[in-house]
């Protein structure tokens, strides 16, 4: 019970957030492209901080200043110059420091902060056209995180064979069915609350949605192992405790990272809402 309460406290400051967020966007839409940079750039402070490497500043303020960079210019001509740039600085960070930074130690670096800034803003694309922010959002942390709570729910009643042990012990094959099923319900439900609320001159796909609820919880289960086996090699238990009861930002967002691009191809490929 007392690990529950910081965890619901948690849950409701966040949602709050999420929703002034979701407003300001709404009235100003870079605003969002802003928070997803600061938002990322934090989580990449917290990846590095995990192999000791946040301190070493010639690695780490070039990865932090990129993510937030990219989230920014993701939908901008501009986003190719950041990508050219970080590459020369990661490996200009190599020749100059080589007595104290390793190939492994740059390619840690680099691969992670890549990751996390192209995964996070894939929230600044698909939030980026004049209608629709409310939904695109909304759907883009309701369903990996629904997944994550049918996963937990239907694994605890139900979960028998382990998924991978090996990474994510309390992982079960039932609940990784049941969180694919309550992702596609959620999918399904937020396509009928903004069919039949917000949406008035809008078309709701809802074939586009079961879709997207299909693939995004195995999707969703995917980054959440990838961030599990990294935290185990590393030899941590969280990335950060920014959360009280969830551990650090990247904890918290490490589905999302994944999911939010698939998002982002399934809507331009069976786009999800449209002008009627």
């Amino acid at each position: 019970m007392k690990s529950l309460k910081p965890r619901l406290l948690t849950a409701v400051v966040g949602i709050t957030l999420l929703v002034l967020i979701i407003i300001a966007s709404e009235w100003w839409n870079p605003f969002l492209g802003i928070i997803v940079g600061i938002a990322s750039a934090f989580m990449v402070g917290e990846y590095l901080n995990a192999n000791k490497l946040l301190r070493n500043f010639w690695l780490s303020v070039p990865c932090i200043f990129f993510a937030f960079l990219v989230s920014v210019a993701i939908t901008t001509r501009y986003v190719y110059f950041a990508i050219v740039l970080f590459i020369i600085a990661c490996f200009s960070v190599l020749i100059i420091r080589h007595d104290h930074l390793t190939y492994t130690e740059i390619a840690y670096a680099a691969f992670g902060t890549a990751l996390i800034s192209f995964g996070m803003s894939a929230l600044t694309v698909m939030c980026s056209s004049s209608f629709g922010v409310t939904f695109y959002f909304c759907t883009a942390f309701a369903l990996p995180w629904m997944a994550d709570a049918g996963g937990f729910f239907v694994g605890a009643a139900f979960g028998k064979h382990k998924l991978c042990p090996g990474i994510s012990p309390k992982k079960t094959v039932e609940g990784a069915v049941g969180g694919i099923i309550f992702c596609i319900l959620t999918a399904v439900v937020i396509g009928l609350i903004f069919r039949f609320t917000v949406f008035s001159d809008l078309k709701v796909n809802f074939w586009s949605l079961m879709l997207l609820g299909l693939i995004d919880a195995p999707v969703s289960i995917l980054g959440d192992l990838s961030f599990s086996l990294i935290k185990r090699s590393l030899k941590i238990k969280d990335y950060g405790s920014v959360f009280p009861g969830h551990g650090g930002m990247l904890d918290r967002f490490d589905s999302i990272i994944f999911t939010a691009p698939v998002l982002v191809v399934v809507n331009n490929l069976i786009p999800m809402i449209s002008v009627v």
